[in-house]
């Protein structure tokens, strides 16, 4: 495979060093958390190689909440960045033909094409709400399309798929012998009603998540991959086994422990992400720069200048960066022109999203042309 690194990575806070950054816009979860803070102690745990496909008790926790799973429909992986990776990897060759929403999360497409696999995009426009068809994305479709791939909500538009286009998704993937992938990550942070979990659907869905995004726990690298097809489990096993062995048992016992009881900080975070987001529903109402798509979940929305503006893009950022120490996501981390970005309201404090927001327009003022 050839890498190549990602600029969400090679430019993200913790690249440029957090001590930097005055108004932190550019994460794309919750805040974090201590683990003083989630009262979870490890004292006792023995340090040893874990289970392969994951704490039994933690893969039993999570199938939980779902009907129809049980533990082994779960595989326990280093963060959902790790779970795409051995879902990519695992599914895809050279002579294989991916389709993919555009944008993305970088690491959905930044994979697929280290492995030179045929890439069709499900092209996401503004004008459209960040919508789509599934009459467009079945004219997508090749005979040897063996990945869709979806977020859910989605990042980094924050939008989200109608219940029912989902459930004619994971039929028309059924219909053309076609795995449906869908990242799941914001959707415990749904604005409404949570969506259905797409792997419960089919055995031709794979549901992806982890505890970074929602929860602000970015630092316990876990995420999962949940599927009812057993073949295709046993091959994302073998994969995991062969890239980490097992998760780290630490990490595990830290989700386990936490996944019992998250109802106190997922309230929280609930309260929190509506009172910035109010903040941030008012900023786009009334400042004369930017227009959006209004997000309905997670905890990032993608706006843009609106098109009669002449900003100088490379001048805007420049000035956030450097005079206001302001960051936020510039489209091309998302493949996109810099005259979108990617701004997270569920990390900072409503102080610094106030600040930062308002540091945005200071910096678009500085480079009209």
């Amino acid at each position: 495979m050839k890498y190549v690194r990602m600029p969400i990575e090679s430019e993200s806070p913790e690249e440029l060093g957090y001590g930097k950054i005055r108004c932190n816009l550019a994460e794309s979860s919750v805040t974090d958390a201590t683990l003083k803070g989630l009262g979870i102690r490890i004292d006792n745990l023995v340090l040893a190689y874990g289970d392969h496909k994951g704490n039994p008790k933690l893969r039993e926790l999570i199938a939980a909440e779902y009907p129809g799973i049980n533990a082994d429909d779960v595989l326990i992986t280093p963060g959902a960045a790790a779970a795409l990776f051995i879902v990519a990897t695992s599914l895809l060759e050279k002579s294989d033909h991916l389709v993919v929403q555009f944008p993305n999360y970088a690491t959905n497409l930044a994979t697929p094409e280290a492995i030179g696999c045929e890439i069709s995009k499900i092209d996401l426009q503004f004008e459209n709400g960040f919508q789509t068809e599934n009459s467009s994305i079945e004219k997508l479709i090749h005979n040897n399309t063996k990945l869709i791939s979806v977020t859910n909500p989605h990042n980094p538009t924050g939008t989200m798929m109608q219940v029912e286009q989902l459930h004619s998704l994971i039929q028309l993937a059924e219909k053309k012998n076609s795995i449906v992938l869908v990242d799941e990550t914001y959707r415990d942070l749904a604005h409404n009603e949570k969506p259905p979990l797409a792997a419960t659907l089919s055995e031709n869905a794979i549901s992806i998540s982890s505890i970074s995004k929602a929860f602000g726990l970015p630092g316990i690298r876990i995420g999962w991959l949940i599927t009812k097809n057993k073949k295709v489990q046993e091959l994302f096993l073998a994969a995991k086994e062969q890239i980490f062995i097992c998760t780290s048992i630490i990490d595990e016992e830290i989700a386990y422990k936490f996944l019992q009881s998250p109802e106190i900080r997922l309230a929280w975070i609930k309260k929190h992400i509506a009172t910035n987001f109010s903040l941030v529903e008012k900023f786009m109402h009334n400042n004369p720069f930017l227009e959006w798509v209004k997000p309905s979940g997670g905890v990032v929305c993608f706006p843009r200048f609106k098109i009669e503006l002449d900003i100088d893009e490379k001048q805007f950022y420049k000035v956030l960066n450097e005079k206001y120490g302001t960051y936020v996501g510039p489209g091309h981390w998302f493949g996109m022109s810099d005259r979108y970005m990617r701004i997270g309201y569920g990390w900072p404090s409503s102080k610094e999203l106030k600040e930062g927001l308002g540091n945005i327009i200071s910096a678009a003022k500085e480079s009209l042309l």
